[in-house]
């Protein structure tokens, strides 16, 4: 670190999240010296991918006081303060140059600190692990890579074609999202079933559980949604925009409830309390993306960990989530179809189990949706032979409980024989959504906010990278030219993959 302070930085950015890695990229052929540094000793910060001895030792750091983890005692990784780490950074400016230390901002006149810093967002993480759970087939630490903000990309999303404009797109590989699965109890017929949630022609057309005239009825909404934003369409809605997309479903287009929960799955909200304005932007950005890399997906994951991978190439009533992450013993293979002709394997399914579905003799509904992401081995988070499912909800009191009853229902409803060989709860809050910008003794100070806590990337998280990129770049910043680049030397079209 003492070599650091010998030298002139442009600007220095703190944590390698998601943002700070986009913005590290579009600075990456600015000619600014850039220091990237973070307080943590992995990388991704709030989108990190850990081993499971990392995922051990993460959960320790952010267990709720007095938790106990079903765990052997492991050393919790050290972790530098990072409020004293911006103030190391600003403190610096008003030194002398013969003190070494982590930027010597003496020798500039201003420094840019880019920051993601918002305090400890996770909460009451807690580690549970089978107890035969080597002898069930649990394989070393570094086998797996999970996923602290496992959310897709849908094809439409301005992070890819930020991708593909940067040339990034090439560091990555990215996988198709499958079906989309919907977790609903069969009149009088003991247990439950997933059904597959039809969004195209074909699908409606296909499906045998549909009757004949709903199948009209869902085909009216699907035509309606896809052109929702026309000028002969928007009069229909806008005057209802804030109104329960749920109540709208019934009363322009009398869906029943099983298809009125289909669609509200599509939106991904995680209150169940979608509006028309939202829930119609959301469904068509998922109708929209079907088909535009390739036939039979709407969205995309990046391989290796999620968003974490990305970062290292490059209204609800309580605003917090509650994840569960479980290693499965079984492929689960039934999830990931192929079901259009020349359509990549997909190797990420979701399912969602509706507001009430859960509810049981023992513990009432939780009354807020449950989403699970499952991941096939080819997203290389787990073995072959295995998968990992990522539960999220709205947090309430029953967390836990919901999402392990989701998990036990999806697991009885796909492959009953499966085991649970791990498991990692943890809380995600979050803080002020709205980037600050400060001025620290001669530094300027930018801090982004909070992570979204959406199920699919959010574009807007965009904008704020493009913001501090504009305060490091000033009058040499043009729309045209935010992370645009072109070929390096010797590096054509030859060495697309």
């Amino acid at each position: 670190m003492d070599s650091l302070g010998e030298e002139t930085w442009d600007t220095v950015i703190c944590g390698t999240g998601l943002s700070q890695s986009l913005l590290a990229l579009a600075l990456s052929r600015s000619k600014k010296r850039i220091l990237h540094l973070d307080p943590n000793d992995f990388y991704g910060e709030h989108e990190a991918a850990l081993s499971l001895q990392e995922a051990d030792s993460w959960a320790r750091a952010h267990a709720s006081p007095g938790n106990i983890l079903q765990l052997e005692n492991q050393p919790t990784p050290s972790k530098q303060d990072p409020d004293k780490l911006i103030a190391q950074v600003s403190d610096a400016a008003d030194r002398s140059s013969e003190e070494p230390n982590l930027v010597d901002a003496a020798k500039s006149a201003t420094v840019d600190i880019l920051s993601g810093i918002d305090g400890n967002i996770f909460r009451n993480a807690h580690v549970w692990k089978h107890p035969n759970a080597e002898a069930q087939g649990l394989s070393f630490p570094r086998a797996y890579s999970l996923a602290l903000a496992p959310q897709i990309i849908h094809t439409k999303s301005r992070l890819l074609s930020q991708l593909v404009l940067s040339k990034a797109y090439r560091q990555i590989e990215f996988l198709a999202v499958g079906s989309f699965f919907i977790y609903s109890t069969v009149g009088s017929v003991p247990g439950a079933r997933l059904a597959r949630i039809p969004s195209s022609r074909e699908d409606v057309f296909s499906a045998q559980s549909i009757p004949a005239r709903s199948k009209r009825k869902l085909m009216k909404f699907l035509k309606f949604v896809i052109d929702y934003d026309s000028d002969e369409h928007k009069p229909i809605w806008q005057e209802k925009a804030d109104q329960p997309l749920s109540a709208y479903l019934v009363d322009e287009f009398n869906l029943d409830k099983n298809l009125g929960d289909s669609i509200l799955a599509l939106t991904l909200c995680l209150d169940g309390n979608v509006t028309v304005k939202d829930g119609l932007a959301t469904v068509h950005r998922h109708l929209t993306s079907i088909g535009l890399f390739g036939p039979g997906f709407c969205a995309v994951y990046p391989k290796w960990g999620g968003m974490s991978e990305i970062a290292q190439t490059c209204s609800a009533t309580s605003q917090a989530i509650a994840r569960l992450v479980a290693i499965i013993d079984s492929p689960l293979q039934s999830l990931f179809e192929t079901l259009a002709e020349g359509a990549p394997t997909p190797a990420v399914a979701m399912v969602a189990f509706p507001s009430g579905s859960l509810s049981d003799d023992s513990q009432p509904s939780s009354g807020v949706p449950v989403y699970a992401f499952v991941h096939s081995s080819d997203t290389g988070e787990c073995p072959s032979g295995q998968s990992v499912v990522y539960l999220t909800m709205q947090a309430t009191p029953l967390s836990s409980h919901a999402l392990d009853s989701a998990l036990i229902a999806l697991l009885q409803a796909v492959m009953p024989t499966a085991a649970i060989l791990y498991k990692l709860y943890y809380e995600q809050a979050i803080t002020a959504r709205n980037s600050s910008v400060t001025s620290q003794s001669g530094a300027i100070v930018f801090e982004f906010p909070s992570p979204s806590l959406g199920l699919a990337y959010d574009d807007e998280s965009l904008d704020a990278v493009k913001e501090a990129w504009r305060l490091v770049m000033k009058d040499e910043a043009s729309d045209d030219s935010f992370m645009q680049f072109e070929d390096r030397e010797g590096l054509g079209d030859d060495d697309d993959d």
